[in-house]
C-alpha cells in the first residue's frame, strides 16, 4: 500500500468516476468522512458516488448529500452498475473489506484503483493500492480533513464539509472527552468555524433527534438489563430481540448506549450485545489502559480501537453472555489495575 499522498498531485488533473464506501451501518464517523469527501471531489470536477453496503441511522440523514448515497442492499443492481464502471474506490473508516458485508468480495474482484483511509488498528494493506491508517487519529473525519488540507486545497473546505466532517469528528471523539482529541483535533475545529460551521446545530441533529420509542427503550435496557460487576470493574448490557421489537428499535437507536455504564464510579470495561438475526453483535468501551481491541479480538473476532471495539458471536445471547463473564475472570489483574481519578501525575 502506497502512501496516500501520491496522488494528490492526482486529484485535479482529469475528471474520474470515483465511488466512496465505508462500513456496514455506518455511524457519523463512516458517513460524515464519506460525505465530506465527496463534497470535496465534486468541487474539484469528478464524478462521485457514495455507496454504503448497508442501511444507516435515520438520525444521520440530515447530512447534506445522504439523500444521494446508494444502499448497496436495497439498491444491488444500481450500486453494481456504478461499482463496475469506478476508476477509483475510496473506502473510509473499516480496516478489512468484510465490514463492508457483501460489499467485500465486490470491492475485492474490481480492477479500479483501491485507497483506503482509516484509524482502525492493523489495516488489511494488501487490498489496497494508496491509503494512509493512524490508529492514532480521533476519527476517519479527521483525516479526510487532513487529506483535503495537505492535498493543497483546504480552500474548497465550506460550510457543507465542514458539517459532514464535525459531525464524525465530535462522535467519535465522545463531544471531544476521549483521549483521542488531540491539539490538532481543536485545530480542525477552530478551522471549520472560520468557515462557517454552526456547530450547535450539528450537534443537536445528531443528539436530539430521536423518537421517543428510543428514550423509553434506554430507559427499560438501563433498569431491567445491565448488570455491574464491581469486583471486576465492569458492566454487561445484554439486549434480547424480544425488547428491540417491542420498543420498535431501528438502525441507530442503540448508538451510544454501551458508554453509559462507564459513568458508573469506578467501572473500567463497559460490554453491549444485541441479539441480531443472524449473529450477536458486541460492543465494548474502556477507560485508561484496558485494551478492548485486544480483548474483542481474543474473545469475540472483533476489533477496533484500544478504548472502542466490537465484536460478533455466533452463539446464543446467553452463551456470549457468559463468555463476556468469564473473560472477566480471566482479566482480572488488568480491570483492577489502579486508575487515577485526579489529574495530579505526582
Amino acid at each position: 500500500m502506497k502512501p496516500i499522498s501520491e496522488i494528490y498531485g492526482e486529484l485535479d488533473k482529469q475528471r474520474r468516476k470515483v465511488v466512496i464506501t465505508m462500513h456496514q451501518k455506518p455511524d457519523a464517523d463512516a458517513l460524515g468522512s464519506a460525505l465530506g469527501l465527496y463534497h470535496f471531489l465534486v468541487r474539484l470536477g469528478h464524478e462521485v458516488t457514495v455507496i454504503s453496503p448497508t442501511n444507516w441511522a435515520r438520525f444521520l440523514s440530515w447530512m447534506p448529500g445522504a439523500d444521494r448515497v446508494l444502499d448497496f442492499e436495497g439498491m444491488q443492481d444500481k450500486a453494481m452498475a456504478v461499482l463496475q464502471e469506478a476508476e477509483w474506490i475510496f473506502c473510509l473508516d473499516f480496516n478489512i473489506l468484510s465490514r463492508t458485508k457483501r460489499m467485500g468480495p465486490v470491492i475485492e474482484g474490481l480492477a479500479c484503483t483501491k485507497m483506503l483511509i482509516d484509524h482502525h488498528e492493523e489495516p488489511q494493506e494488501a487490498q489496497f493500492q494508496y491509503g494512509i491508517s493512524l490508529p492514532s487519529k480521533s476519527s476517519t473525519c479527521e483525516m479526510v480533513y487532513d487529506f483535503i488540507i495537505h492535498s493543497g486545497h483546504g480552500d474548497l473546505i465550506n460550510e457543507t464539509i465542514a458539517e459532514c466532517l464535525y459531525a464524525g469528528v465530535m462522535a467519535d471523539t465522545g463531544s471531544f472527552r476521549f483521549p483521542v482529541t488531540t491539539a490538532a483535533v481543536h485545530r480542525m475545529v477552530a478551522d471549520l468555524k472560520d468557515r462557517g460551521l454552526k456547530h450547535w446545530l450539528v450537534h443537536e441533529y445528531v443528539y436530539d433527534n430521536f423518537l421517543e420509542n428510543r428514550l423509553r427503550f434506554m430507559g427499560h435496557v438501563l433498569l431491567n438489563r445491565m448488570e455491574v460487576f464491581y469486583e471486576y470493574n465492569a458492566a454487561l448490557i445484554t439486549i434480547p430481540k424480544s425488547d428491540l421489537l417491542r420498543f420498535e428499535i431501528q438502525t441507530g437507536d442503540t448508538e451510544g448506549l454501551v458508554n453509559y455504564p462507564l459513568s458508573i464510579q469506578g467501572i473500567r470495561l463497559a460490554g453491549l450485545v444485541i441479539d441480531r438475526d443472524e449473529e450477536r453483535k458486541w460492543s465494548f468501551r474502556s477507560k485508561g489502559d484496558f485494551d478492548t481491541n485486544t480483548f474483542a479480538r481474543r474473545y469475540f473476532s472483533g476489533g477496533g480501537h484500544f478504548n472502542a471495539s466490537g465484536g460478533r458471536s455466533t452463539d446464543s445471547l446467553a452463551q456470549t453472555a457468559a463468555l463476556f463473564k468469564k473473560a472477566l475472570q480471566e482479566n482480572i489483574e488488568a480491570l483492577q489495575t489502579e486508575y487515577p481519578l485526579s489529574l495530579n501525575n505526582e
